[in-house]
């Protein structure tokens, strides 16, 4: 039973607080009620069975509980207002079906400018996705205590700074929708490739963000940048066996085993990627989306370079020029893709840089540059596994 408790807790937990925080407009007196009936569902179900409908039995019983906590407040202003509103909440579970689904809301406030970038990730996690706070802490390797600390300050900053629990209005909405999405491009990144830690690829994060990724695109499917993020994730997860080798080093794109990609979710990202250029709004996920299918489909390099190219004039920025970069050289290029290098500037403190820097001296034999790129490169990495194969490089050009 605590396995299905624990199945419903990840399904149905932004649902529930998105609705309790949309009435209370409180998310920490929200998420306090929802736990609460979670608690009481594994008191219960054990003995009771599970609900016809537990999804809607966790929202009735949070809102019974979210009343409960109110009238014990001694002082609390607004206790009969609150409690006012729970009270227009259904009080059945086969009402709750009628309530709208707050969940895009929920979604913005988690990613809200207002907050840190770090917060934003984890609120997320913790809110929209249904992590424990122990699992977000644990995927970002922090002490459990602050991973709580840090979500408390976050959900009090939106209170404290009146954020407003909504989807942003028309002529907000796509800058916010940017934050949304970087958010979750974040929480996928972390987990295809770890910032530090012994492995490279973190599978629950990357099966997180694309969950959220799915849960977004059928909150908003006029959106195709929304489209483009889930296709390019979806893409890039499909080599997800074939980065690490038996020994746990990594292998890169070029050496990999197309063998072991996974062919189901290079078919599912493609579908994404063409519902997403059929709203005829291109965007940079999407580009980078069509990047990741050319790989997958073994497209001609030239094709991925005139890819960067049209990526570059819509983002600019030193991760894509370093990418382009990179591109030009596996296309033959060497030199090219050198001078590139050489042209970008705000990277100097990016392992990845040095590497890619490293990597291309060694094409072209000159191998004390090459040695010099990879300790620099060694010097600011903190993932064991890359470690290991920049150690394994340096000693190969020394």
């Amino acid at each position: 039973m605590q396995s299905q408790v624990e199945r419903v807790f990840r399904e149905e937990w932004s649902h529930a607080v998105a609705i309790l925080t949309r009435v209370l407009g409180d998310l920490e007196l929200a998420e306090d009620a929802v736990q609460d009936a979670f608690t009481t569902a594994l008191e219960r179900w054990p003995g009771e069975g599970m609900p016809r409908t537990p999804g809607a039995w966790i929202v009735t019983t949070a809102r019974n509980r979210a009343i409960d906590r109110i009238r014990r407040e001694k002082v609390f202003q607004r206790k009969a207002e609150l409690i006012g509103r729970l009270q227009e909440l259904p009080a059945e579970e086969d009402d709750v079906s009628a309530i709208p689904d707050d969940r895009l809301a929920l979604v913005f406030t988690c990613c809200h400018p207002a907050l840190a970038a770090e917060s934003r990730v984890a609120l997320t996690l913790r809110e929209v996705g249904g992590l424990t706070t122990g699992e977000i802490a644990h995927a970002f390797l922090v002490a459990e205590a602050a991973m709580a600390q840090r979500l408390v300050r976050a959900k009090r900053r939106i209170r404290g700074a009146g954020i407003p629990f909504r989807v942003p209005p028309d002529h907000l909405l796509p800058e916010r929708l940017r934050s949304v999405l970087a958010v979750l491009y974040l929480v996928f990144n972390e987990g295809y490739a770890a910032t530090s830690g012994a492995d490279l690829v973190r599978v629950e994060l990357c099966d997180e963000a694309i969950r959220l990724g799915k849960l977004l695109a059928v909150l908003m499917p006029d959106e195709p940048e929304v489209f483009g993020l889930l296709a390019l994730m979806l893409l890039q997860d499909s080599r997800r066996t074939a980065r690490v080798g038996a020994d746990g080093e990594i292998v890169l794109l070029e050496d990999q085993d197309r063998a072991l990609w996974d062919r189901a979710r290079i078919e599912e990202g493609i579908r994404v990627l063409e519902r997403a250029v059929s709203l005829r709004r291109p965007g940079p996920y999407q580009l980078q989306a069509a990047i990741a299918a050319a790989h997958a489909e073994g497209r001609p390099k030239s094709e991925i370079v005139a890819l960067y190219e049209a990526l570059s004039a819509l983002d600019a920025s030193p991760v894509v020029r370093l990418n382009h970069a990179v591109a030009v050289a596996l296309a033959g290029d060497v030199d090219g893709g050198l001078e590139l290098l050489d042209g970008i500037e705000g990277l100097d403190a990016y392992h990845l840089l040095h590497a890619a820097r490293a990597d291309l001296f060694r094409r072209l034999d000159r191998g004390s540059e090459a040695a010099e790129s990879y300790r620099r490169a060694l010097a600011l990495t903190t993932n064991e596994a890359e470690s290991r194969f920049l150690e394994r490089r340096l000693a190969e050009v020394s």
